[in-house]
């Protein structure tokens, strides 16, 4: 197979949880363990971080992948989804796996993957761990997919666990309380390994408070005002200093170990996420007159903060292109909306997206009027027309409408 039958194959022939949802979601660790095994213990074979949270994992993940390069080291990252290419999943120092690599690793595998019938996630963790063994990473940034506990990536020993903040997501999975998700998602705090919390709560600490008592894991609270100085990102938004706290408290307890990060390195990490290692879909500006952003939050908690960044900006009337996936609590995410904006309902591309339609229907509810369109590239198509110099026009809902939109600008798909 070349590439793009290779990935016919990874995304259509096994379950995907970015294309099917739950159907595709498997719940123990048995499978990766065994992938793991058959690769000859790949993830005993490289340094790590691992990074879990409702929002900012990515965030989080990329600042600390851009810091570790900008120290001298050797780095790995592995995100999900990936927005436009597959590839952006596994990356060191900013470089995509290679196609050959990509086809050479199905290739080798794919027996096993079809006897064991290996789910897409479960098949790109052992890919990403095979990869960063053989490129001899000096470490990894791992972060994980849903939950924590039982996510493929949790048979890892990293170096530091992460919890970037619990809130109410995949509650079909993962519970229905923020203790339950805090639970889940504490599950990768390790025996004797150290773990940082970005944010917590009353429900949430006491969780994490037990997890780290049980595994005689110290459990540090990253602390905004013990800084001693303002640090900055080129990651626009203003919810990025929560990130940066987290990922500070992170380099100092590494940095108090065996790992140098010089305050030069840590400062040229943070403004250069994006140049080290193509991070998209962060509040990305991608236009001017009139001003497009896009940002991929997609919960309560992400959008809130989207909508408080979105109220500090300057615009004469404000266009938002709004695709979300059929299992999405819509209850939760349309009130925090704004009424006064013009409203482009559409579908992400992937089987899991709502209908227009729906989407429309239940944004009436809400007093969010607008229209439907066919696909994202219709909507912003029509967005741009009635758009005047002076007006913003936002695109989110969902991880896959910025990532219909990113593939459609660097196609060159949209008309003028």
């Amino acid at each position: 197979m070349n590439y793009q039958q290779t990935l016919h194959w990874l995304f259509h022939q096994l379950p995907m949880y970015q294309r099917q949802g739950a159907s595709a979601y498997k719940i123990d660790l048995t499978n990766i363990k065994k992938l793991c095994r058959q690769l000859n213990y790949p993830e005993t074979r490289f340094k790590s971080i691992h990074v879990a949270g409702t929002n900012g994992k990515g965030s989080t993940s990329h600042m600390l992948a851009s810091i570790f390069q900008e120290a001298g080291y050797r780095v790995g990252i592995y995100t999900s989804p990936h927005l436009v290419d597959f590839r952006e999943r596994i990356r060191t120092n900013g470089k995509m796996i290679s196609e050959n690599e990509v086809v050479d690793f199905v290739a080798k595998n794919k027996s096993f993957f079809e006897i064991h019938s290996l789910s897409f996630f479960e098949m790109t963790v052992g890919m990403a761990f095979h990869y960063f063994a053989e490129k001899q990473v000096d470490i990894a940034v791992i972060e994980v997919g849903l939950g924590g506990r039982l996510d493929s990536t949790n048979i890892i020993q990293p170096e530091i666990s992460v919890i970037t903040n619990i809130s109410l997501e995949h509650t079909e999975f993962l519970g229905n309380t923020l203790a339950e998700i805090a639970n889940e998602k504490g599950g990768i705090i390790k025996p004797k390994t150290p773990c940082v919390i970005g944010e917590y709560n009353k429900e949430t600490y006491p969780v994490f408070r037990t997890l780290a008592k049980q595994n005689n894991a110290d459990l540090y609270l990253a602390n905004q005002e013990n800084l001693s100085q303002k640090w900055t990102t080129d990651l626009l938004g203003n919810y990025q200093q929560k990130n940066i706290q987290t990922v500070l408290k992170t380099i100092e307890i590494l940095t108090n170990g065996a790992w140098r990060v010089t305050n030069k390195a840590l400062q040229n990490g943070l403004q250069n996420v994006v140049k080290n290692t193509n991070l998209k879909g962060r509040w990305q500006i991608c236009g001017l007159a009139p001003k497009i952003i896009c940002d991929t939050a997609h919960n309560a908690s992400g959008l809130q903060m989207v909508i408080q960044q979105l109220e500090q900006e300057e615009f004469e009337h404000l266009h938002i292109i709004l695709g979300v996936v059929k299992e999405k609590k819509l209850d939760l995410i349309l009130g925090l909306l704004p009424v006064q904006a013009n409203y482009y309902f559409t579908k992400p591309s992937i089987p899991r997206g709502l209908p227009a339609d729906d989407l429309e229907e239940s944004a009436n509810y809400f007093n969010l009027k607008g229209k439907t369109f066919k696909n994202v590239e219709m909507a912003v198509k029509s967005a741009k027309k009635k758009a005047s110099k002076n007006d913003l026009i936002f695109i989110g809902g969902s991880n896959f409408t910025v990532a219909d939109y990113l593939l459609l600008e660097e196609s060159n798909l949209f008309l003028k």
